[in-house]
């Protein structure tokens, strides 16, 4: 399956406040997920293995890096569990790193919001306003992620422009 996603990543130190706003907007809550992101080495943008109890799933994603929302292209594949699948990525073309997570998950409408604890990172908050079946542009779609921007109050000064994967390699690299 195949998504097209207008996105951010912010730093977060007001969950409990962005959680409030959600929920008085309609939210849907999915439920709290501890997750594991294999990512792999890969030639062109990031292939991750994604380990949770709600989200289980192989994810190919193109996205630039940049602080202001941002377009991503995003291929979901999701296996049955239990497979070899990551082991013969592993294999084939070698771990990157590895990103552990508690993630909160909520959606209003088609929007995504992500509130996670990323080990050794700290406290974030996403927000993917996503084209499932390409009835919705991208126009649209930086709208609706500006609009939450707005509404939850997430400062400029605290979006993220790369992947918790970057995050943590720069952090090693030090």
């Amino acid at each position: 399956m195949k998504n097209l996603n207008i996105e951010i990543k912010a730093r977060c130190s007001k969950k409990t406040e962005i959680r409030e706003i959600l929920l008085q907007n309609g939210a849907r809550f999915l439920g709290t997920d501890k997750q594991t992101d294999t990512y792999f080495n890969c030639r062109n943008g990031r292939l991750k293995f994604r380990e949770g109890n709600i989200e289980y799933s192989l994810v190919s994603y193109q996205r630039e890096n940049k602080t202001t929302p941002k377009k991503s292209d995003v291929i979901y594949y999701h296996p049955r569990k239990n497979t070899p699948l990551k082991e013969i990525l592993n294999t084939a073309l070698g771990k990157l790193i590895i990103v552990k997570k508690t993630r909160e998950i909520y959606f209003i409408d088609n929007i995504k919001f992500h509130l996670d604890r990323v080990e050794n990172l700290g406290d974030f908050v996403e927000i993917e306003a996503i084209d499932h079946d390409g009835k919705i542009d991208e126009t649209t779609l930086l709208e609706q992620c500006n609009k939450y921007l707005t509404l939850l109050g997430i400062s400029s000064k605290d979006l993220i422009e790369c992947s918790y994967s970057d995050l943590l390699l720069a952090q090693s690299e030090k």
